[in-house]
């Protein structure tokens, strides 16, 4: 990806307790049938916003002379074209929970010498060619062994495994979920601390961020409506509004929602999604229901509404290892974003293995690509959103 700065926009927000999501813990599903055989084997800074912004690498106009160089041109100057592609992917739980069997585990893979660049190497491809990879990080990285009570899956990875997202050019994560207090406010302290340190944003409730690139800001807005009900919509009025004053050009909500296992939005995610839009959000990110759901185009805009799981350390053979990438380019024309509706979707497993879970997402080929595309064909249908046999947009519907 192309050299950017970002910048971290942080909100004193009041938290009660443990900030009102100690909420019920997801239910990943018994990973104890894993296949357990004998032997298996982008840039950027986060600095406060009020120690300003840096210079950006940006993208140049068009600085060439029609008439020959020295030579004066009556030529119309060109309008400056810039195109923006975001890539965003689900779960991402790089670790294990608490009493997650060892063998064949995230963990023992990256114990036996996998490398950071292996749990993201067949999709590098993508996320090294577009201009940000947004992933949901899922389960802090710390070594604190204070976990929360009553949550039945609290998750954990070490803070070096931070080098498996810069190995993999994600640039930014969300951390608005239920697993954020997995091991209390020491885990998230845990995991900035290791984030910032590879240089890689994130955003949480009132923590909100910027990403430059191409000489466009992007803000990124992620909130847990999973643990906090309609209360999210204060961080999302909020986020935006100080992000558009902040200069941002796009803004993305994320937003952990939705129930575990459903392939369709209960009724208050498509409420917020579109309540999202309303209040000028660019793309709505959906992640949570750890199955792939539906995507919807709203006043000309989007909503996913579930990415599915992605790098999931949380399952060691899930029966649904579906997933997908997300990427959508954004054209601005002098510094002006254009209305256009350039989306594609990237039918992907969680496994580049289909007898358990290897932790490494990959893009699906062939009968598998066709039938993860009819299947978000499907669950989109009612929102008038189709994808054609190569996931870009079918225009024609509707």
């Amino acid at each position: 990806m192309p050299a950017s700065i970002a910048e971290l926009v942080e909100v004193p927000i009041k938290q009660t307790g443990d900030g009102g999501e100690n909420d019920a813990a997801d239910d990943f599903g018994s990973d104890e049938n894993a296949y357990l055989p004998g032997g298996v084997s982008g840039g950027g800074s986060q600095v406060p916003s009020e120690e300003g912004r840096g210079e950006s690498a940006g993208s140049e106009g068009n600085t060439g002379n029609a008439g020959g160089e020295g030579e004066p041109s009556d030529a119309e100057p060109q309008p400056e074209e810039v195109k923006i592609t975001i890539s965003a992917a689900g779960d991402v739980t790089m670790g294990n929970y608490i009493g997650q069997g060892y063998e064949v585990s995230f963990r023992q893979t990256y114990d036996k010498g996998a490398g950071d660049s292996y749990f993201f190497e067949n999709v590098f491809a993508v996320f090294s060619e577009d201009d940000l990879t947004l992933v949901n990080l899922e389960g802090p990285l710390t070594r604190s062994e204070d976990f929360r009570e009553g949550q039945t899956y609290c998750i954990s990875g070490d803070p070096e495994y931070v080098n498996i997202l810069t190995a993999g050019s994600v640039e930014a994560v969300s951390m608005g979920n239920n697993h954020r207090l997995d091991y209390k406010e020491q885990g998230t302290a845990d995991t900035v601390e290791a984030l910032n340190g590879a240089g890689i944003l994130y955003a949480y409730d009132g923590n909100y961020c910027m990403y430059e690139t191409g000489g466009i800001q992007i803000g990124i807005v992620s909130v847990n409506e999973v643990g906090q009900g309609a209360g999210v919509e204060k961080y999302l009025q909020e986020g935006i509004a100080l992000l558009r004053e902040e200069g941002a050009d796009l803004v993305f909500a994320c937003c952990h929602w939705g129930i575990e296992r459903e392939y369709y939005p209960e009724d208050y995610q498509k409420s917020l999604g579109r309540k999202c839009i309303d209040w000028g959000y660019d793309l709505v990110i959906g992640h949570h229901p750890h199955v792939l759901q539906g995507i919807e185009e709203y006043e000309g805009k989007f909503i996913i509404y579930s990415l599915g799981n992605f790098c999931f350390g949380a399952n060691r053979n899930p029966p649904d290892k579906d997933s997908m990438i997300f990427q959508q380019v954004f054209t601005f024309v002098d510094g002006k974003k254009q209305e256009d509706k350039e989306i594609r979707v990237i039918p992907c497993s969680v496994s580049s293995v289909s007898s358990r879970n290897d932790y490494k997402p990959t893009p699906a080929e062939g009968e598998e690509k066709q039938r993860i595309l009819d299947k978000m064909n499907e669950f989109s249908r009612d929102f008038g959103v189709e994808f054609d046999s190569d996931g870009y947009l079918n225009t024609n519907v509707k």
